[in-house]
């Protein structure tokens, strides 16, 4: 999801994927989260790497090169965020968690999260590979809640009507 917001703001993203179509979306969230004083963070600091492998060479450099993993600078930005808050909801992990090089960002974020969870904060995460990520790292008994349902999920907190959920809405009271 950062690579659409780096592009908007003109930032070089390499061969990271890019929704095209959702760069003037980008924009304005961008614009409204400034202008209302609301926090947007994105990675200060990445990991890249000459490959996709876990054998690849990596160096941490600044938001603006390629993206395999947030780097130290920004797990500390998110974690301490995180400190503040009441109710998470985690959709996508950090970098290529399923390369332990590319893994600590998504690792920090994950740990952070089940610690929290552990002291009443709500975490929710949403999307089969935030979830794959905290059962990877051993974390997912401390989430409130997990859902496979990434895209899905995102969709409910936009506002749109799912045809799953509007079923449930309808359905009668039947016995069981």
């Amino acid at each position: 999801m950062i690579f659409t917001f780096y592009r908007a703001q003109g930032l070089s993203v390499g061969s990271s994927m890019v929704e095209e179509d959702k760069l003037d979306l980008a924009t304005t969230l961008l614009a409204k989260a400034k202008e209302k004083g609301v926090s947007l963070l994105l990675p200060t600091d990445v990991v890249i790497a000459d490959k996709f492998a876990p054998d690849a060479n990596s160096k941490i450099v600044p938001a603006s090169a390629i993206l395999d993993d947030i780097g130290p600078d920004s797990i500390k930005t998110f974690n301490d965020a995180l400190e503040t808050t009441k109710t998470v909801i985690w959709n996508g992990p950090m970098g290529v968690f399923e390369f332990d090089k590319f893994a600590d960002g998504t690792e920090a974020v994950a740990k952070k999260l089940a610690e929290l969870g552990g002291k009443g904060v709500t975490i929710i995460i949403g999307g089969g590979d935030s979830v794959a990520a905290v059962e990877k790292i051993g974390v997912a008994e401390a989430m409130s809640h997990i859902s496979t349902g990434g895209g899905a999920s995102l969709e409910l907190l936009e506002g749109k009507t799912l045809p799953g959920v509007d079923a449930l809405d309808e359905a009668v009271d039947v016995p069981v």
